[in-house]
């Protein structure tokens, strides 16, 4: 988690410096942008670790921001520093996938454990994310034929039914089904399935 970085989106300067100098004092690294609009501008799908957003801001609101990276399939998990007024908007954020939020004045020690399970859970889609291009990749790579004979392993057939049913040589079959295998890299039609369930993690 050493590349994590919690970036602060807050239009109260003396909040943002507070939120960095309590990062650094822990080691966990920190930037921030005064408004919405500049984080938005600076945002990259390459940025990892959670976003400490402000729900209430001038100019875009912390909401609208969070509404606009879902439009970006944007996967940093979100705490929201919120009033109490703000609770209510806080909790409707949480029901369309923000991590948390917390109240201001807040508590160092409570924010602090928000944040890292805003990384701890950054680190698993990050990882998930990067297990579902590996597969992708390798499925790109198998040819027509070898998708037809993979649906038929998937299906449980044997390499005589699927000779009989594509037509081709069992031999053929024996070969195609070593190279998907090989492929995909796993050892067995069982891996397989598991890998394509998704219950194999990378």
């Amino acid at each position: 988690m050493t590349d994590a970085t919690v970036f602060i989106v807050d239009d109260d300067e003396a909040i943002r410096d507070s939120l960095r100098w309590m990062l650094k004092s822990r080691g966990v690294a920190s930037r921030s942008w005064e408004s919405a609009e500049s984080f938005l501008a600076a945002y990259s799908e390459a940025m990892h670790g959670c976003l400490v957003l402000d729900i209430r801001m001038d100019g875009m609101s912390g909401l609208d921001l969070f509404d606009r990276l879902n439009e970006l399939k944007c996967q940093l998990p979100v705490i929201f520093l919120t009033g109490h007024a703000d609770v209510p908007m806080a909790v409707a954020a949480l029901k369309k996938g923000a991590h948390d939020f917390v109240e201001k004045p807040f508590n160092d020690n409570e924010l602090v454990d928000k944040i890292d399970g805003a990384l701890a859970k950054a680190v698993i889609l990050r990882d998930r994310s990067a297990a579902a291009q590996s597969l992708s990749h390798r499925l790109a790579a198998l040819s027509q034929r070898e998708r037809e004979v993979m649906d038929l392993i998937l299906a449980g057939k044997a390499n005589k039914v699927i000779a009989d049913d594509l037509k081709i040589a069992m031999r053929t079959v024996e070969v195609h089904r070593a190279h998907v295998l090989e492929k995909m890299g796993v050892r067995s039609a069982v891996e397989l399935s598991q890998l394509l369930a998704g219950q194999i993690r990378e």
